[in-house]
């Protein structure tokens, strides 16, 4: 019988889980860390946080994703960056959902703060979903060494 455990407890898949979702996250803030002016409007395009909230995130968001798919990739602060960037994936899952639901359209600002490269939400909300998955195994499997 196949055991599945093994299979996603197995060093080289958690190695390559670590490696996908560090990168896709480190490649994702290198543009909004170079045009946070540009990613500020895109987040005031999702009409979800008032006008005076727009900034910080902003700001810091890039910088998180940035260090915690930094961290990912070295295999340091494991537990906190997968989390983090769980949490991440969760709240963006979120976002674009609740602009699907209201029918307002929007560029993500994922990779690039250029108007129009975003491509569709529907894709943009499979993909993050698709990303949780790594991020949901990689966060079993190290909270289970927590125990």
């Amino acid at each position: 019988m196949f055991n599945y455990y093994k299979l996603i407890e197995n060093k080289y898949i958690i190695l390559s889980f670590r490696m996908i979702l560090g990168s896709v996250f480190i490649f994702a803030s290198i543009d909004k860390i170079l045009h946070p002016d540009a990613f500020a409007e895109i987040l005031h395009n999702y009409k979800i946080l008032p006008d005076i909230l727009i900034y910080a995130p902003a700001l810091l968001l890039p910088w998180i994703e940035l260090i915690a798919g930094s961290f990912l990739i070295a295999g340091i602060f494991m537990r906190g960056s997968v989390l983090i960037l769980n949490s991440l994936l969760l709240i963006f899952i979120l976002a674009i959902t609740i602009n699907l639901v209201r029918g307002i359209t929007f560029d993500c600002g994922c990779f690039s703060t250029i108007p129009g490269e975003s491509g569709s939400v529907y894709f943009l909300l499979i993909r993050d979903i698709l990303l949780l998955i790594p991020g949901a195994l990689l966060y079993r499997n190290y909270m289970k060494k927590r125990r």
